[in-house]
């Protein structure tokens, strides 16, 4: 019989003895309109994996969407909710992770003044999607809110101290910056800031209903709020192979978006459409009807769920402010040690 005698690594008292720390990830979506399938497939899914092994913060940003809807808010608060809804029908559980919305937590705003202090312009200017974005948006005279859109990033992560940032392959670069001002405010003041890691995500990468970039300012998505009558109306009007002009004309699946659904929500039966496709046996029409009863089917039970939370406004409510209480705790211990270090309180 071994023996279970303390500084036995078997022998476990809850009195004297503690559960490893769980590592923090904070990760967040903009409230610049209502969530796609790219954002349930690209960060929900995941983060609901990861919520029984980290302790997770999922923020909804809203001051972020400010950068470009400052001059018309009255549906910022509306996608808030609607966020909200989607995070909770995607199988976030409100008892593992603090759901928080940014501007219900001023130490997000207040770090981020703070970080803007040491941040050098020039870091800035290079950030690729600065540019990216004035030249899409058509913005003429950027705000500082826009250029310095990286700082805040970095502020509602760094607030957390989180260890990891889940990101595909692609943020990668953006997550260093933030990594930068980390290292740069703690080599002035103290080792008071984690850098984070990336924790990289593998996910299906959907494009949008036009094949370009899912996005909502394109409007080319299918979002998580619709109706099956929405995707049978939107699924046939999907940009496939420019190349397959005709029903037996063969296709090229790879450059299709149509089958990028597929592939990702009926991948045992994507091989033998991409067969027939490349052999000019299925016709783009009768692909796409396939494809609207796959997402019907795929999005029934998720269609639901959002349905009954949408109901209860009351819960949605009570949820939102527990993750606010949570999330203003933690942060206030960050921003007590910040203050300090900085020698301003």
């Amino acid at each position: 019989m071994s023996s279970l005698r303390p500084g036995n690594p078997a022998c476990y008292n809850p009195l004297t003895m503690s559960q490893p720390r769980k590592k923090i990830i904070f990760s967040a979506m903009q409230a610049t309109g209502r969530l796609h399938l790219g954002n349930l497939e690209g960060a929900l899914r995941n983060w609901v994996r990861l919520q029984d092994e980290y302790e997770l913060y999922a923020g909804i940003v809203d001051l972020h969407s400010l950068t470009t809807t400052f001059d018309d808010t009255s549906e910022v608060l509306e996608n808030v909710r609607e966020a909200a809804i989607d995070y909770l029908a995607a199988g976030l559980d409100p008892d593992k992770t603090a759901i928080v919305i940014q501007s219900w937590v001023p130490a997000h705003a207040e770090l981020h003044t703070l970080l803007s202090m040491i941040t050098p312009v020039g870091w800035l200017e290079r950030v690729p999607t600065y540019k990216e974005k004035r030249e899409q948006l058509h913005i003429a005279n950027p705000s500082y809110g826009l250029l310095g859109y990286p700082v805040l990033m970095a502020a509602d992560i760094l607030v957390y101290r989180a260890d990891v940032v889940p990101v595909g392959r692609d943020q990668v670069p953006h997550l260093e910056l933030t990594r930068e001002i980390a290292r740069r405010f703690n080599h002035l003041y103290g080792n008071i800031l984690p850098e984070p890691q990336s924790l990289l995500t593998e996910f299906a990468l959907l494009p949008g209903l036009d094949g370009r970039k899912m996005s909502k300012s394109y409007d080319n998505c299918i979002y998580l709020s619709d109706s099956p009558d929405d995707v049978r109306r939107k699924v046939p009007d999907m940009f496939t192979d420019p190349t397959k002009l005709r029903k037996n004309d063969p296709g090229h699946p790879d450059q299709c978006p149509v089958y990028a659904y597929h592939l990702a929500y009926s991948p045992d039966t994507a091989p033998e459409v991409k067969a027939d496709c490349e052999a000019g046996k299925l016709g783009c029409v009768d692909h796409k009807r396939q494809l609207a009863d796959i997402l019907i089917e795929a999005m029934t039970s998720y269609w639901e769920r959002r349905a009954a939370i949408a109901a209860d406004p009351d819960r949605l409510d009570a949820v939102l402010q527990d993750g606010a209480r949570r999330a203003r705790d933690k942060t206030a211990e960050t921003m007590d040690l910040v203050w300090k270090a900085m020698k301003l309180r």
